[in-house]
């Protein structure tokens, strides 16, 4: 079976399965394809095909990739009152996520500008609206949290205050705190403080992917750390060995657009961890999910099913191999 594995099967895979907690952003997100940056001023301009308007923001993206690839997942977020709540319900619904937990809070809905050239680089607008002065209510995540031991935490404010109350739970906390520069920074701490297995990007940081590992294992002692490195694949820190490990990227088709490659990772990631506990092997699938999902243009774009990646896994496999890294 490939991408259109049927649905009788998917549903016996799933029932297996314990559902992962996903609590994040939804945003409306309009793309804008450019020829190249810098963007120099000009009145106007007509770039047929090169303007979209997508769902998405972190949380959707990863409650979507993980449907995709077989989980089921309780998605928490907040939307606003406003004309598209109704279209990112039925989006859900089209994509077999419940919006249960999909809570219409706010007066509107968070929106991203991405501007994206042909080589993939990107810039991100993104308007949060009041986004960041909410707090996910406590009693609808005390009924989600119930049913998953695995939880994907969105770096975002209405999520703080779940953090204690997950860790105290026992839960596995996942999160991924994004471009950040140093183990200091103020707005990420809570959620580096209580992640189990943490994501972020090398984009920012100002030394090197494996003495910031190493640093975060002093000051917050997580279990595994991932650094996506761009077109140099992504770093694996595994805290129970010691190791750190470097997997190495892979191009599986042309890329037109990187927004969302990070999220990917993420998503695919937990997939396979949350099935095998290796954290190894997770990130060789997550790399090759990544390589993939990067040939679409939207960020909730371009996820296959697992199927599918097992396939490419079994085809891309020696292209994987870990190398060891010093520190």
């Amino acid at each position: 079976m490939g991408i259109g594995s049927s649905r009788s099967h998917k549903s016996s895979l799933m029932s297996k399965m314990k559902k992962i907690l996903v609590s994040g952003l939804i945003n409306i997100e309009t793309t804008l394809k450019i020829d190249q940056f810098p963007l120099h001023y000009f009145p106007v301009t007509y770039p047929f095909h090169g303007v979209r308007t997508t769902i998405s923001g972190v949380g959707f993206n990863l409650a979507k990739a993980l449907t995709a690839l077989g989980n089921e997942v309780n998605f928490l977020s907040l939307i606003g009152q406003d004309f598209y709540a109704s279209i990112i319900r039925q989006e859900c619904t089209k994509m077999g996520v419940s919006d249960q937990y999909v809570l219409s809070d706010l007066p509107q809905t968070a929106q991203s500008v991405i501007i994206y050239e042909k080589s993939g680089r990107r810039q991100i607008h993104t308007d949060l609206k009041d986004i960041q002065e909410r707090s996910y209510p406590l009693d609808l995540f005390e009924q989600a949290i119930s049913e998953c031991e695995l939880c994907a935490f969105c770096n975002i404010n209405f999520n703080r205050h779940l953090l204690e109350i997950t860790r105290a739970k026992g839960k596995m906390i996942a999160t991924d705190v994004h471009a950040i520069q140093n183990v200091n920074d103020s707005y990420n701490r809570d959620f580096m403080a209580t992640a189990d297995i943490l994501f972020l990007s090398h984009e920012q940081l100002t030394v090197s992917p494996q003495v910031f590992i190493q640093a975060l294992w002093d000051r917050f002692h997580n279990r595994i750390i991932v650094i996506g490195l761009g077109d140099q694949g992504a770093m694996l820190g595994i805290r129970e060995t010691t190791s750190i490990l470097q997997i190495p990227a892979i191009q599986t088709r042309p890329i037109l657009n990187t927004i969302g490659a990070g999220d990917a990772l993420f998503s695919a990631f937990l997939h396979t961890y949350q099935a095998t506990r290796d954290p190894i092997l997770s990130l060789q699938k997550a790399v090759l999910f990544s390589s993939y999902k990067i040939g679409s243009i939207g960020a909730a774009e371009g996820f296959i099913d697992m199927q599918a990646l097992s396939t490419f896994y079994h085809e891309h496999q020696h292209q994987l191999s870990p190398v060891k890294i010093s520190f």
